[in-house]
């Protein structure tokens, strides 16, 4: 498999987080993915916002899940950015997506989504839950997933085995070669996230990494060069 780079909520390191402005400047860089996290809004709408409250990447407070999506539109995302839902940024970029979802509740509304979109080649779906990672295997027959874990017992590998996770996302800084070489002999890949240095880049090039997650387009550039 070719090695991926995937935008990190778009380009966040220089663009409001999980902004269509955000997903558009990824593309343009040449990100071979795109990255983002979905919520569900009162009125159940798929809500592109990382966090479960809306304060630290928008100008109001409170819970998405007590906003509809017509308050939530009202806030301001960063640089005059509105708050997207998922069906915009599929019809704003043409790029690959992964889509983080926080809950059994968002893999089920995704799941609807990517039935009636025929999505199963473009998106990719994410979780640190293993439960929503196999509710959406469940639900969309050959989907791709990833489990995603920042802290991880010896069972990691187990546990995406369990879920039918192809691929793990892991924590670059407390990665070690014990946990990459268990997974590649179970078939499984691995992202390396958040790689945002030269040092970091060169270590998910030595571990055989199958992809990386970057806040900044320039490791896109550079991760071409590094071996």
């Amino acid at each position: 498999m070719t090695f991926q780079t995937i935008g990190h909520r778009g380009v966040m390191g220089v663009e409001p987080e999980n902004t269509l402005r955000s997903f558009r400047h990824a593309e343009r860089a040449g990100m071979d993915a795109i990255e983002l996290d979905l919520h569900l809004s009162k009125d159940g709408a798929l809500v592109v916002m990382h966090d479960t409250e809306v304060d630290r990447t928008t100008d109001g407070t409170g819970a998405i899940a007590d906003r509809t999506l017509a308050e939530l539109r009202e806030l301001d995302a960063g640089q005059g950015e509105r708050v997207p839902v998922f069906e915009e940024v599929l019809e704003d970029v043409a790029s690959p997506v992964q889509a983080e979802i926080k809950d059994v509740a968002a893999a089920r509304a995704l799941a609807a989504v990517m039935r009636e979109r025929g999505l199963v080649e473009r998106v990719e779906v994410s979780s640190f839950h293993d439960e929503a990672v196999a509710e959406i295997a469940s639900l969309v027959p050959g989907v791709r997933t990833v489990l995603i874990a920042s802290r991880w017992g010896p069972d990691v590998v187990d546990r995406a085995k369990a879920a039918g996770a192809a691929r793990l996302a892991l924590n670059i800084r407390r990665l070690t070669l014990e946990v990459v070489e268990r997974a590649h002999g179970e078939g499984l890949g691995i992202i390396g996230w958040v790689v945002n240095t030269q040092d970091q880049l060169r270590l998910a090039r030595a571990f055989g990494l199958s992809a990386v997650t970057t806040d900044f387009p320039e490791i896109r550039r550079t991760g071409r060069f590094t071996a």
